[in-house]
């Protein structure tokens, strides 16, 4: 799994994605736009079409890249070499009569971007979805309706697609361990960090519960919490990090 970090095609605003990868060469590697076999690409592949340079999170290294989408024979050479090795690609394009794309991410330098840029990048994803799942949810609100399912399918990429879970994951066991050797006095900042993870895990999960059978009226308030809570500890990482990080 990686997180896909693009530039809205029409917004201009990153907006990350939750995507399943394979290697290719050594500084290459592909997706596919499967979109589960739906009818649409995905709205990442649209991004990298208009901006082509994307953000890459793979759980070791953060790196800018440059997405080329495979054309005619060499896409299909390496697609049914991915379905070769997961039959599972293979059935979304049967069940959809678009030619699901491929796309080949390689990596734009010998090494990754500094660290500040790709934490912003990532971090104002995240603020930005959660932006766009309170909209959903007041509109909602508004008509004494459910939270609605555009809300309900954000909430589970955020939390069942792991994006959130995927880069505090990778924070507690990366960043943070790496900081603290060479930061011991940061043993307190990095406690509260880590704190704040779980209780943020914590109020993904219950909201995840909420929006399954309750009102969006009384959803509304547990997902400020969770704003309120998502933003301050951002904030406080940015303030706290991004200065040992180069900035």
């Amino acid at each position: 799994m990686l997180l896909l970090t693009t530039t809205g095609a029409r917004s201009g605003k990153p907006h990350t994605a939750v995507l399943g990868y394979y290697p290719d060469t050594s500084d290459r590697i592909l997706i596919v736009g499967s979109a589960g076999g739906g009818p649409k690409h995905p709205d990442w592949y649209h991004n990298l079409l208009a901006n082509p340079r994307v953000t890459v999170e793979d759980g070791l290294h953060t790196y800018q890249a440059d997405a080329v989408v495979l054309r005619d024979a060499e896409r299909d050479e390496i697609f049914d070499r991915l379905v070769e090795a997961d039959p599972g690609w293979g059935k979304y394009q049967a069940d959809t009569t678009r030619i699901l794309p491929v796309v080949a991410l390689t990596a734009a330098t010998t090494g990754p971007p500094p660290a500040t840029l790709t934490l912003r990048m990532i971090h104002d994803a995240f603020r930005h979805e959660l932006t766009l799942i309170r909209k959903e949810v007041v509109t909602a609100a508004s008509t004494g309706t459910t939270a609605g399912l555009g809300a309900q399918l954000r909430i589970n990429c955020l939390k069942v697609c792991q994006g959130l879970h995927f880069h505090h994951t990778r924070e507690s066991g990366g960043l943070f361990p790496a900081l603290l050797a060479t930061n011991p006095d940061l043993a307190g900042t990095i406690e509260r960090l880590d704190q704040e993870h779980a209780q943020i895990a914590t109020l993904l999960e219950e909201l995840q519960t909420l929006l399954t059978n309750t009102s969006a009226l009384d959803v509304l308030p547990r997902l400020d919490t969770l704003i309120e809570a998502l933003n301050h500890h951002l904030d406080y990482e940015e303030d706290q990090l991004l200065p040992l990080l180069g900035q």
